[in-house]
């Protein structure tokens, strides 16, 4: 779901997870069960102090030091303030995802190949030198782009174009860049899909993926795609 002032938020059982691209190559801040409740209650519109009250009433209920919690509470509603992380989210479509289809090889057309070359430049121009709302500005762009909704096999060539492409260029291509980039390409053939990025909390960590329809494409065998949450989602809405 998405905050204003580009603030994206992963909500989850485990905690919440926001990522901010306001500046940079955007940061991610991970909240656990306890202070996603007190960001869930502020952002909901319960002033801060109030919050803090009623969740250290909850946990004192709880058997747990009054004194302790509310200092600790007080402490993070006052740092999430101060990185201005306290919005009320925007309520965002989370479609259905009943499939991850591994990276497997597949058939790559020419004019795919070319546009998995020229896609992996853009990207990696647009995330290792400008800020990353950039990059999600010029994604935002690409779904305007002529075409239509690719088929899972369609967003599955054009992961393949840009893994074959990201072998012929210096360094490492990680999920951010290829997936930016297999967007990218999609749109320049005339398909397009979603570019997803999203948290998990056991272990902690970031990632970002293509979809189409409600098919995760192009996932390493040995990469547990879930229990990743969407944050940030990029795509038509018509």
């Amino acid at each position: 779901m998405s905050t204003r002032n580009g603030v994206y938020a992963a909500p989850s059982p485990d905690g919440i997870a926001l990522m901010d691209i306001r500046s940079g190559r955007g940061q991610w801040r991970f909240l656990d069960p306890v202070g996603a409740r007190l960001w869930q209650k502020i952002t909901d519109g319960t002033p801060p102090a109030t919050a803090v009250d009623d969740l250290t009433a909850y946990w004192h209920g709880k058997g747990a030091d009054p004194a302790q919690v509310r200092t600790d509470l007080t402490a993070l509603a006052d740092d999430l303030e101060r990185a201005d992380l306290l919005h009320h989210p925007a309520p965002a479509a989370q479609p259905d995802r009943t499939e991850v289809r591994f990276a497997t090889p597949v058939p790559v057309r020419a004019v795919q190949q070319l546009a998995g070359h020229v896609g992996l430049l853009v990207a990696l121009l647009l995330l290792r030198v400008l800020p990353i709302r950039i990059a999600v500005a010029g994604a935002r762009a690409a779904t305007f782009l002529p075409g239509r909704a690719a088929l899972p096999q369609e967003a599955e060539a054009a992961f393949a174009a840009v893994r074959r492409a990201a072998r012929l260029w210096p360094g490492r291509a990680a999920c951010l860049e290829e997936s930016l980039a297999a967007h990218l390409a999609a749109a320049l053939t005339g398909h397009r899909v979603r570019w997803v990025i999203g948290a998990r909390f056991i272990p902690q960590g970031a990632h970002a993926w293509i979809e189409a329809g409600t098919a995760i494409i192009g996932q390493d065998e040995t990469d547990r795609i879930w229990p990743y949450v969407p944050a940030l989602q990029v795509e038509r809405s018509n």
